[in-house]
């Protein structure tokens, strides 16, 4: 009998005592376990694509995750949802996801989540016959509206399925810019001066409150992500279009006054004990960072450090903390600021399920810490299993 099986023994004896045994030694049997009994990885649902404009975002973001998860430790179930909102279990090639071929008869079935919450099964339904999937966990990497909203998140939580990444709430709150804003605010995090407004408000009413806040100032829809329906405003001339385009996103829309600086932004990972990535700053030539910058970097970089002093740094990381937990989040998030000219902090936004694939700025954040890809898909799933 080797060393490793004399403990074996003696920690089944401790578990039929109910102690647990060292977490060292724990981590080694669980290794164990999984290599001669592949089977009882944990069964991943990856779920990208959506009934949204970020849809093709998403197909990126899902491509980076599942060619990086630790296949010896998980099983990805790959969940596709058309731009129509159509649910399918994909059993195809991976390559067909960021090739947007992936929605065909062949490779897909239509499923639906059951809402027995001690099943925590996938519904599949092909020729004929309803079959069963079951899964641990579920990854929403659905960008924008109905997927970081909180809708995704709410149908796992009443199926009782664990889901990773931020809640219903913390999703629901920081797509909306303007509830965010004011719970940060009340935290004590200095905001962007706004005002909102929906499809009832006239021109005139919007203009007056326009000129109170001074041109610059940017108009976007309330909930909508990816610099979507946002337009640069200089003057009361370009008002009355950047407002019809914020519309075309959303009910309500919000217009903020141009903060002179530039964004930061920092990673954060975890819920009681957080994880922050370093600080990262985005330089413009012009502009703003609009979605085709977000995705092309034409005309902007991205430095990661920021080129501030450590101590700037420092309460920027601590600003991004305070927002982290004012606005419920967990699991994981980016969280977007603007850095004065006077060095003042001002929030912008939170992502709750930002870019992921190898080059977005949050898992670069986090390799600014050492800590890689897959480690990052790891520690956000293992996070959501925890009980």
């Amino acid at each position: 009998m080797t060393s490793f099986d004399r403990k074996i023994k003696k920690t089944l004896k401790n578990v039929g005592n109910a102690e647990q045994p060292p977490r060292a030694l724990k981590e080694k049997i669980d290794e164990k376990v999984l290599q001669y009994c592949p089977e009882f990885r944990k069964k991943v649902a990856v779920i990208f694509g959506g009934c949204s404009p970020e849809y093709s975002v998403s197909l990126q973001s899902a491509y980076a995750i599942l060619t990086h998860i630790d296949r010896s430790e998980y099983i990805p179930i790959m969940i596709g949802i058309s731009p129509d909102g159509e649910w399918f279990l994909f059993d195809g090639d991976i390559e067909k996801i960021p090739a947007d071929t992936w929605q065909n008869h062949t490779d897909c079935t239509p499923v639906a989540v059951s809402q027995n919450r001690r099943a925590h099964d996938l519904l599949l339904f092909g020729k004929g016959r309803v079959q069963k999937q079951s899964i641990d966990v579920a990854f929403p990497v659905l960008h924008g509206k109905n997927g970081e909203d909180g809708t995704v998140q709410g149908l796992f939580e009443l199926a009782g399925i664990p889901v990773v990444g931020c809640g219903v709430l913390a999703s629901a709150l920081c797509m909306d810019k303007d509830k965010a804003h004011k719970l940060v605010h009340a935290a004590g995090v200095a905001v962007p001066n706004s005002f909102v407004c929906d499809k009832s408000v006239d021109m005139e009413s919007i203009a007056k409150n326009a000129d109170k806040i001074g041109y610059p100032l940017f108009v976007k829809p309330v909930r909508a992500g990816s610099s979507y329906g946002i337009s640069k405003v200089t003057a009361v001339s370009g008002l009355t279009k950047a407002v019809a385009a914020a519309f075309q996103y959303d009910q309500k829309i919000i217009i903020e006054e141009c903060i002179t600086g530039f964004e930061v932004g920092c990673a954060v990972m975890g819920e009681r004990k957080l994880t922050v990535g370093e600080v990262d700053e985005i330089e413009l030539t012009d502009g703003f960072f609009d979605y085709t910058e977000k995705y092309t970097l034409t005309t902007s970089a991205i430095h990661v450090p920021a080129r501030v002093s450590s101590g700037v740094a420092a309460r920027i990381k601590e600003t991004a903390k305070t927002i982290y937990k004012t606005l419920g989040c967990q699991g994981f998030a980016r969280v977007d600021m603007f850095l004065t000219d006077a060095g003042e902090i001002v929030f912008n936004e939170v992502n709750t399920i930002p870019g992921f694939t190898t080059h977005s700025r949050f898992p670069t954040m986090m390799k600014a810490v050492g800590l890689t890809f897959e480690q990052i898909v790891s520690t956000v799933i293992e996070e959501a299993t925890a009980g």
